[in-house]
């Protein structure tokens, strides 16, 4: 016992005094959520929205704006109710925020999420399952590991396949380097869990100088550091060059430790697939892991006339993918798979408030030992009911939708001779490059950047940008524009209409730069 040093407060009331609809798992609480979402759509469908996929106005004042609708950044004493909750935050999403659906929309990876998934998604959110341990959500468990059964047979990995959901790709692909590190280390005899990576010699990851800067950031959380990342060189259609990979493991001397070969189907930028077969081959004769970040290109595999573009994958030792990139669902919903379940041995942790052995040995075990997360959302609820309501031929058609727009931005680009093609449609995507008067290439990348912003400050549209050495290796890299079109129920039309767009902003832009010199 604790003694008491002051007189104990006051009892609280026995009886309680929040109603039942309070909580959304409860059978009034669902009809709660029900109502209150409802509610919510009618203040969107209200409300002022922007015209274009964006808002009108400088960052600066959009953000005002919002704020200003927001209202003061203090704890009010006294809440304003659901209902008025609600509808303040659907006017500020709605009039401040960003429209995917609109077909000017063609900036990220960044699709307009299905009805389906964001209905499951809710369902999800009002169960509030964890798939930590049995006790924490059982139907959420089985929805996860159904979900991983089709994945793994989508990517042909086989019967010893497994997987797990993590918060993105980013976390997926320093989940796979884990793997691969503690795999080469225990090959070594070194236990990285135990004594740290400092006993491992020399650590190298190897990846095409295009791959994503996740694999930078997950070496340096590993305590590899970026420097243990060599880039492999690229060919005419920046795919790596199985022949600079196989130079590369060559040219390693004996004090250095290859974790991982790291292949990417679908570049951010080109969706460019590495030839996969022939990595895997390299990869396998060194001894070395091979992952594949397909976290874009994954979706390909829905469609039956894309998908023998990641022929190979089923080779791999780990594989990224994002269904929330092609697959169409709400942020975030990554999933790292794995060829074979013994992987995630490292892993294993025995915790005694969550899986003590005895309970695990009668079959009331989670998922802990498949993620670094303890706590972690059913986020396979969403992908599942989506699967489910279109299948693979459903999901397939989207996919071919989307090659198809990309398709015909390629050949509209083509067709204007105020832009240059700088990167052709291998999946969703394409690279080009507004010309403009000026031959100075600097006043181009300027232009360029104007462009896209004047499309962001009117509204009118959403594109991307990046930079491209489009005069090849070692040549300076050119400010360049970029659709990424996941818009499935976008038309060419429409495609056509962006593109013009893009081209009197260009010529906005310029008149203003002359204007300005004058």
């Amino acid at each position: 016992m604790i003694p008491l040093t002051e007189a104990p407060p006051a009892p609280f009331p026995l009886r309680p005094s929040f109603p039942p609809s309070l909580l959304a798992g409860s059978r009034e609480g669902l009809a709660e959520v029900s109502a209150a979402l409802a509610d919510a759509v009618d203040t969107l469908r209200a409300s002022r929205r922007p015209a274009g996929p964006v808002p009108a106005g400088n960052p600066r004042d959009v953000l005002a704006a919002a704020a200003r609708t927001l209202g003061p950044a203090r704890l009010p004493t006294e809440g304003l109710g659901a209902e008025a909750a609600l509808r303040l935050l659907a006017t500020v999403l709605a009039e401040h925020g960003i429209d995917l659906a609109h077909p000017r929309a063609a900036a990220h990876l960044q699709p307009p999420p299905l009805a389906v998934a964001v209905a499951a998604d809710t369902l999800a959110s009002a169960a509030n399952a964890s798939l930590d341990t049995y006790d924490s959500g059982p139907s959420a468990l089985a929805v996860e590991r159904w979900l991983i059964g089709v994945l793994t047979r989508l990517a042909g990995l086989g019967e010893r396949a497994d997987g797990v959901l993590t918060p993105g790709g980013s976390l997926s692909n320093l989940l796979g380097l884990l793997l691969a590190r503690d795999a080469a280390a225990l090959r070594l005899g070194v236990d990285v869990r135990e004594d740290g990576v400092a006993a491992l010699p020399g650590p190298v990851v190897l990846c095409s100088e295009l791959a994503h800067f996740s694999v930078q950031r997950a070496c340096a959380a590993l305590g590899l550091g970026e420097r243990a990342v060599h880039p492999v060189p690229t060919d005419g259609r920046r795919r790596m060059r199985p022949a600079a990979l196989a130079a590369a493991l060559d040219g390693l001397g004996p004090g250095r430790t290859p974790l991982a070969v790291v292949a990417t189907a679908g570049t951010t930028d080109f969706g460019s697939v590495d030839p996969l077969p022939e990595l895997a081959e390299i990869a396998a004769g060194h001894g070395v892991w091979m992952h594949v970040d397909a976290a874009y290109g994954f979706g390909a595999l829905f469609s039956e006339r894309l998908a023998c573009r990641l022929a190979g994958l089923e080779l791999a030792d780990s594989v990224t993918l994002d269904l929330h990139k092609i697959g169409w669902q709400p942020a975030a919903t990554s999933a790292l798979l794995v060829s074979d379940t013994t992987a995630f041995t490292a892993l294993d942790r025995e915790v005694a408030y969550l899986n003590p052995a005895d309970d695990c040995d009668a079959g009331y075990d989670g998922l802990l030992g498949r993620s670094l997360q303890t706590t972690r959302r059913p986020d396979a609820v969403k992908a599942a009911a989506t699967l489910l309501a279109y299948g693979r031929s459903g999901m397939g058609r989207m996919v071919d939708v989307c090659h198809g727009l990309a398709r015909h931005a390629e050949r509209r680009i083509l067709a204007e001779p105020g832009l240059d093609l700088v990167s052709p449609a291998e999946l969703t995507t394409v690279v080009f490059r507004y010309r403009g008067a000026d031959p100075d290439p600097g006043a181009a990348d300027r232009l360029n950047g104007d462009l896209r912003r004047r499309l962001l400050e009117t509204g009118s549209a959403l594109i991307g940008r990046t930079e491209v050495r489009t005069n090849g290796p070692g040549s300076p890299a050119r400010v360049c524009l970029k659709f990424t079109l996941l818009n499935p129920t976008a038309t060419t039309d429409d495609i056509d209409g962006l593109v013009d767009l893009v081209l009197d902003a260009g010529r906005t832009c310029e008149r203003l730069l002359e204007e300005s010199a004058a």
